[in-house]
């Protein structure tokens, strides 16, 4: 093989890692401009930042990941050279609880804070989903009581509006993760990897629907690739109190001592009796429908406390919403809210967007979910041993960010390109004249660069200036300098004149859009040129 094909077959392949994205200048002033409204509504509540390394100490941030089935179980780890495991982080919750923990004697509690950053999850890629992504949270670490919970909701819909996204577009939904787990208590369900299982199953609703979360709850589920899912396979009582209790309202449901009662639609009565064998009652009535009440009733087995608890906590909620002025249209107390992470300990909250879009299929769905949080008593405990109760929530910046854009809200505003001073001549007074230029310009607020290319192919200023979309070029040979002119190319009147001229040496006659001005009023002509072509993107519509 000669040397020449060897060289090419060594040259490294240039890729992105599956899951990644490199971002462009509009995603990151459109970021920018989304992170800087939500820090607004975030400070305005008495939040303030704090910022967590990337990287933590494996166990610190613990599995708390409902993508468990990995390898790495959901997370990117290494080892450090004393061979302890540290991972980049998943979320930002669980950071904050070892800097709670960490700095627990000089944080004064309750500790108010907000964090934005990149998190990274060892997923499987998909559409839309990707392995790093960023998100904005806030947090109360040190409040018990569920009021800091409701204030979280209404910081979640106050963010929303000042987003731009309108009341009817957004909805802050509420449940309890103690509605759930008491239905698991009151049905016996006692192992802990099948109540796990569970709850996950349940957070799947949305996508799968009732039949599919009864059937991974049951003996288990084919998906679309054939594949077979293996069931948590829970007794028929808790698959069935589950199942209907996420899709009822939470008026809806209701427990006396050995008795749940949940009114359900003729769609979730058709698979709890397919279920339970097609029929309306188990032969021992441990789960009766009652088609007259249109409900199914449960018999409840073992603890019910924690149904009541969180039955009793979501009115409370309720009411504090309603006192605040934050109605359903705005905050909804709805059971079909689990989240999948495991550390939630009480009412958990998800922001979903109401509004249709075109999914990657074609299809018109509903936007859904862009941020949830809910409570987490035991994050810090597992550092300190002491109970530090806490509650917050996390916005999924990338996708919220896809959603204004949906609606418009946001990156109307395009960034203008920087004024593009051309260089004539290479000798260092020409240089230093060029660059006071630039810096003239700058000093007045004026987004301007000296062309850093080979200055010899004056041809290649332009097009580069072209392509780079300046509104502006200043051009300054030896024969201006020395009459102190400058040449003012306006690059978008230019490219207006230019369509209309047939040749290049009719163009170089004519010299579109470009005048001289005295090399002491740049700045001012500069400005005077800028303003008038903002005028005409005004009038454009642009």
């Amino acid at each position: 093989m000669s040397d020449k094909k060897q060289k090419k077959q060594q040259k490294l392949k240039a890729r992105l890692p599956r899951g990644f994205v490199d971002r462009s200048p509009a995603d990151i002033r459109a970021t920018d401009e989304m992170v800087a409204k939500i820090r607004a509504v975030y400070e305005r509540y008495g939040f303030d930042p704090v910022e967590t390394p990337i990287f933590e100490y494996t166990d610190c941030l613990g599995k708390f990941l409902p993508d468990q089935d990995r390898p790495n179980e959901g997370v990117f780890s290494v080892q450090d050279d004393d061979e302890q495991w540290m991972s980049l982080r998943y979320d930002l919750t669980a950071p904050l609880a070892r800097h709670v923990a960490e700095n627990i004697n000089t944080i004064q509690l309750p500790y108010r804070t907000y964090r934005a950053g990149w998190v990274f999850r060892n997923e499987k890629p998909g559409p839309g989903r990707f392995r790093q992504f960023m998100q904005f949270d806030a947090d109360t670490v040190g409040a018990p009581g569920i009021q800091a919970d409701a204030e979280m909701c209404m910081m979640m819909a106050d963010t929303m509006e000042a987003l731009g996204i309108a009341r009817g577009d957004y909805v802050i939904r509420v449940s309890h993760r103690d509605l759930l787990e008491g239905q698991l208590d009151a049905t016996y369900v006692i192992d802990g990897l099948q109540r796990l299982q569970a709850l996950r199953n349940a957070d799947k609703r949305d996508r799968l629907g009732i039949s599919g979360v009864w059937q991974l709850n049951a003996e288990g589920r084919r998906d679309e690739s054939g594949a077979f899912v293996e069931g948590a396979k829970i007794v028929n009582t808790a698959n069935t109190a589950i199942t209907a209790t996420i899709s009822a309202s939470f008026s809806d449901i209701s427990i006396d001592d050995d008795t749940i009662s949940i009114r359900i639609d003729p769609n979730v009565r058709e698979v709890i009796v397919e279920g339970i064998g097609g029929s309306h009652s188990t032969d021992n009535n441990e789960i009766i429908i009652d088609d007259s009440t249109s409900s199914v009733r449960i018999r409840a087995t073992g603890d019910t406390t924690k149904i009541k608890k969180a039955q009793s906590e979501l009115q409370q909620l309720q009411g504090l919403f309603e006192s605040a002025g934050y109605g359903p249209d705005r905050i909804r107390i709805d059971p079909s809210v689990v989240r999948g992470l495991e550390y939630y300990t009480g009412p958990v909250y998800e922001a979903e967007l109401l509004f249709d879009v075109t999914n990657e299929k074609g299809e018109t769905v509903q936007f859904g979910s862009v941020g949830g949080g809910g409570r987490y008593d035991g994050l810090v405990k597992r550092f300190t041993g002491q109970d530090v109760p806490a509650t917050g929530f996390s916005i999924g910046v990338s996708r919220l960010m896809t959603a204004l854009k949906n609606l418009g809200k946001l990156g109307r505003e395009e960034m203008v390109a920087p004024v593009l001073v051309t260089v004539m001549d290479g000798d260092t007074e020409a240089l230093g004249r060029y660059q006071k230029m630039v810096q003239d310009l700058r000093a007045a607020g004026i987004r301007a660069e000296m062309y850093q290319g080979n200055w010899k192919k004056f041809g290649n200023q332009l097009k580069y200036a072209d392509r780079r979309g300046c509104p502006i070029a200043i051009i300054q040979g030896s024969d201006e300098r020395a009459a102190g002119k400058l040449q003012v190319k306006d690059m978008i009147e230019g490219r207006r004149q230019a369509a209309a001229i047939a040749s290049n040496e009719e163009y170089r006659e004519a010299r579109p859009g470009q005048f001289e001005i005295a090399e002491t009023d740049l700045v001012a002509e500069v400005a005077k040129l800028l303003a008038h072509q903002a005028e005409d993107r005004a009038k454009d519509g642009n």
